[in-house]
């Protein structure tokens, strides 16, 4: 059976096997007019590209004059920030294509929040975005549809570096990229809603110049901001936002704002950012705000002229120095000169400060002053030592601090957890929070072992510094039962589950959220002991609490909530409930995390293994490859997970026949379980059980049977000899000896292992 996630769209397009010079891979994406694939080059030059096609019924005068503007506009460009145009030509079917550079990345936003970037290092890759929209300009091409997912960041060097895609939508300036008008059907203006400005919200389109383009980037900035759109298109009818749009009816709050009303959100913000809520909601407010809004006014004119200029401004912001968005008052540049010149400053206002604690200290008592003075230092220590602690965690620069090698996540993890124990051994309310979050690091690239050790220690910090009921105390013993669970031991999760839940449910109606987040772990957790009927009754509370909170009918949390009722059920084999709830799960992650989120793969893992289950492989398959694709470029190659979708492939490939590609995707799916999980983890006998029946059906009984032996072992010690898995590998073995002309020992193997009543 397939491997499914409690955390964790159908397709039926089948891809051809090869277009022109190129290989077919697999489906990257399909958009409103194409397909983009990952291809092989198969010529002289051997290289993997992504290859777009006019999709099959599509090929509309008008979609194909749009294609040609985009094969004709991307080879224009030569630019590091954009992707470049390889080849062009056309399909066997007369439908055009064209070969351009594969970037393998994570869309703009995706890629900071999964890194946690913070504002600083944000707007300096957003300076990079800019650059590279910039170059196009200069060509004379306006792109049109920029958003996050036309912008990928890859990593080169250890460097990020962003690259702009689909130039589907561009118009020329200047000159025709092609014979044919792009045109809009009457009242469909081209573009993403989200994302497009007033000017190209009108039914014809036609009056756009290059600062259409800098109100999408603006947008983009703003969602790099604090996470939410200035403008949500959704829970209103289309034409009603086109012509609000159209109109200049923007009414978009400044950042800083729509940051302080999204309470229930904040904290998680701003850790995506590595920072804390006050901090955030004091860089945004001011110069980030008027820098968004201008990018963002109604009317063109006040916008910047160039997505240069927007950069420029963003730099002179990093720069502490006035920036061109903000009225030039004398208090505004005043204050600009003293944070650039703060050491000057402080001399020259040495003797003017002494006289003013002179009064101060006669007017309040010596006494107070002092009192203020110490804990005015106390802050200071505190934020010198975790500035201190940061700078000597990341500097790898110096000769011998990297070895020559670029630094991995396993380093700075190892390198954070020793350096915490020592340089913040005088904070320990610091420390505890600094371990906890290196052990949920260690813990999200499936480092269990580590994981455990660091959250063991963070939560004796913890309980230490806080006290043993503190709910910052629950968060540690929740990331410690859910490392363990990870690790498959179930057991010992239990007994640090159920203090989270306790501990949080003293804070009646103040901590639903961090509640329905220990209930969903503990379901999950019922849901793997079988106790499916338990189970059920913990996902429809965390459901409950999840839909209680501001915006929770649209969260990410209810879409986990959702998605983990549905594996339950499907275990139930209650499939035409389950369906429904991952549908709906999907279709939430979609919305709000984009096509590429890890949690969006997870779920649509369980849905292909739904398929898999009622025998529609070929329906399953799509699933599955689009979450292999998802987990690629966001795992560690040898993440247990990575493990769960490499199995589900084998065994769906298995089950079409297609031993071959079935066997190797097995074999590395058992090798990371073997290296990452316990020894004697039943969901290594899952791998084990789908490679014996592999090689059974392949003719190669030998093989199959020291195999099912010992997936038959695993599951006994592990699950013992009442539970269903073992009496699925019972009755597979079973099968092969029967194959082999071995009845009599299939009917002992069958009697051996069938409860007594």
């Amino acid at each position: 059976m397939p491997t499914v996630d409690s955390e964790l769209t159908e397709s039926s397009f089948q891809y051809p096997e090869r277009i022109g010079p190129y290989k077919i891979v697999r489906v990257l994406g399909e958009g409103g007019m194409g397909t983009v694939y990952e291809a092989a080059e198969t010529g002289p030059v051997r290289r993997n590209v992504a290859l777009k096609v006019v999709r099959a019924g599509f090929g509309s005068r008008e979609i194909r004059a749009r294609f040609e503007a985009e094969r004709q506009a991307l080879a224009l460009m030569d630019h590091a920030g954009i992707a470049k145009v390889l080849q062009a030509g056309e399909t066997a079917e007369g439908d055009p294509f064209f070969a351009m550079e594969l970037v393998k990345g994570l869309p703009l936003t995706e890629y900071c929040d999964t890194r946690r970037l913070s504002t600083e290092e944000r707007l300096r890759l957003f300076i990079c975005v800019c650059q590279a929209v910039q170059h196009a300009h200069q060509k004379g091409v306006i792109h049109r549809d920029l958003k996050p997912t036309n912008v990928l960041v890859a990593e080169q060097d250890g460097k990020p570096l962003p690259k702009v895609i689909d130039f589907g939508i561009a118009k020329a300036l200047g000159m025709r990229l092609t014979e044919n008008t792009l045109v809009t059907q009457a009242g469909y203006p081209i573009g993403t809603l989200a994302y497009m400005s007033p000017e190209q919200a009108e039914s014809s389109g036609i009056d756009v110049d290059t600062r259409t383009d800098i109100y999408s980037l603006g947008v983009i900035l703003y969602l790099l901001l604090v996470g939410s759109l200035p403008a949500e298109p959704t829970g209103q009818a289309m034409q009603a936002f086109i012509f609000r749009l159209a109109s200049g009816d923007t009414n978009a709050p400044r950042p800083s704002a729509r940051y302080t009303a999204v309470r229930e959100r904040q904290k998680a913000i701003a850790d995506a950012r590595r920072t804390n809520p006050e901090h955030l909601r004091r860089d945004l407010k001011g110069d980030l705000d008027w820098i968004v809004m201008k990018a963002l006014e109604p009317d063109r004119s006040r916008r910047y002229e160039t997505a240069t200029g927007f950069a420029a401004d963003i730099e002179r912001f990093l720069a502490h120095k006035p920036v061109v968005a903000r009225p030039p008052t004398s208090a505004y540049r005043l204050g600009k000169f003293v944070r650039r010149h703060r050491a000057g400053v402080a001399a020259t206002s040495v003797a003017v400060l002494a006289l003013v604690l002179s009064a101060v200290f006669a007017a309040t008592g010596l006494i107070r002053a002092t009192r203020a003075e110490r804990h005015a230092a106390e802050e200071a220590a505190a934020a010198t030592q975790v500035s201190d602690f940061m700078i000597n965690l990341f500097r790898v620069s110096e000769p011998g601090e990297a070895l020559g090698n670029s630094i991995t996540a396993r380093e700075l993890l190892d390198r954070g957890a020793k350096s915490s124990l020592v340089d913040l051994a005088q904070q320990p309310r610091l420390q505890g929070r600094m371990m906890h979050t290196i052990g949920t690091a260690y813990a999200s690239l499936g480092l269990y072992d580590a994981a455990r050790a660091q959250l063991e220690t963070a939560l004796e910090t913890r309980k230490r510094a806080l006290g043993a009921e503190d709910p910052a105390v629950a968060e540690t013993q929740l990331a410690l039962g859910d490392a363990l669970v990870g690790h498959g031991d179930l057991a010992l999760a239990e007994s640090h589950y159920q203090p989270a839940l306790a501990i949080l449910e003293r804070f009646p109606g103040a901590a639903d959220s961090a509640t329905a987040v220990v209930v969903r772990s503990i379901a999950a957790l019922r849901w793997k002991q079988g106790r499916n009927s338990e189970a059920e009754s913990m996902y429809k509370r965390a459901i409950s609490l999840d839909e209680r909170r501001p915006g929770g009918g649209e969260s990410r949390a209810l879409a986990k909530s959702l998605a983990g009722l549905g594996v339950v059920y499907w275990a139930q084999q209650r499939n035409q409930e389950a369906v429904p709830l991952m549908r709906r799960s999907i279709s939430i992650q979609e919305r709000r995390l984009g096509p590429g989120h890890p949690e969006l793969a997870s779920v649509m893992n369980n849905l292909g293994a739904i398929y898999w289950s009622e025998g529609r492989y070929a329906a399953a398959l799509p699933l599955y490859e689009r979450t292999r694709g998802i987990f690629e470029r966001t795992l560690d190659p040898t993440h247990p997970n990575m493990a769960a979708i490499l199995n589900n492939l084998a065994e769906t490939y298995w089950k079409l026949g297609r031993y071959k590609e079935a066997e190797p995707l097995f074999r590395r799916a058992l090798a990371i379980k073997e290296t990452r999980l316990t020894r004697g983890n039943p969901s290594i006998a899952v791998t084990l059980n789908g490679l014996a029946g592999m090689l059974r059906d392949a003719g190669r009984p030998a093989e199959s049977e020291a195999v099912y032996q010992r997936a038959l072992d695993i599951r006994l010690r592990a699950l013992g000899p009442l539970d269903p898995n073992v009496a699925e590998t019972v009755k597979d073995y079973a099968q092969l000896l029967k194959n082999t002309g071995r009845t009599g020992e299939a009917d002992a193997l069958v009697a051996r292992h069938t409860p007594k009543r």
